[in-house]
């Protein structure tokens, strides 16, 4: 529950803040967007020594 509970502060904060949401779809879509375009290639993560998703495959692809 912990892991979730950040992840739903962060998007929030990072995120949905900025907007708003009219209706369900609008949610549907912005929480997409932020997923796919953002926390999954751009945004820095701890676990991948503080590199980006992207940045992270690209240093283990070079290193092996």
């Amino acid at each position: 529950n912990a892991c979730i509970e950040s992840f739903h502060s962060l998007i929030k904060r990072e995120w949905l803040n900025q907007y708003k949401i009219q209706n369900y779809e609008d949610a549907y879509k912005l929480i997409f967007e932020y997923i796919e375009t953002f926390y999954n290639t751009v945004r820095i993560h701890s676990h991948c020594n503080y590199e980006s998703p992207n940045q992270y495959e690209k240093s283990y692809v070079k290193s092996n």
